[in-house]
């Protein structure tokens, strides 16, 4: 896997991608990381997130395959690809989702372990009430890409 590094409104913000999809993202720069995207899906991958940033793009098409995960884990990351842009599910909503309505603390687990944040929407999920509990990227990058959503989403309701 090769990383690629992108400036952010959350920070620096890692990629890694290998030549068939993203297998991994991470906040901050990765020690092997470069600034340049090296192949055709670093590439691609790096354009999405400027445009997602950017308040451009709301909804990812690069590839994206999760190198490790348990069986709940993996289902956990398919459900929050289809919580829609600038909206929030509960962990209780995703737990019943996925059909263990009382997992809720285990989708918790299964957010922090989400190796591919931002591009498998991990932010998108809140504690019950709309409460910001939990993430792994500290729960003030979570308020800005929570923030930067409803902008967007206000703005195309609007227009």
């Amino acid at each position: 896997m090769r990383w690629t590094v992108l400036d952010s409104p959350i920070g620096e913000f890692s990629v890694g991608t290998d030549s068939d999809a993203v297998r991994g993202a991470h906040f901050g720069r990765v020690a092997s990381a470069t600034d340049e995207p090296g192949d055709e899906v670093a590439r691609r991958a790096v354009a999405e997130l400027r445009a997602y940033f950017a308040g451009e793009l709301t909804g990812f098409t690069v590839p994206v395959v999760a190198p490790r995960g348990s069986e709940f884990e993996r289902a956990v990351w398919r459900e929050m690809t289809l919580i829609p842009y600038g909206e929030t599910k509960t962990y209780g909503e995703v737990a019943k989702a996925v059909g263990d309505p009382g997992a809720a603390r285990a989708v918790g687990v299964a957010c922090n372990r989400n190796p591919i944040p931002v591009i498998v929407p991990c932010h998108r999920i809140v504690g019950a009430g709309g409460k910001l509990v939990g993430f792994g990227g500290g729960l003030p990058r979570k308020v800005t890409l929570l923030e930067l959503e409803a902008a967007v989403a206000l703005r195309h309701a609007w227009s």
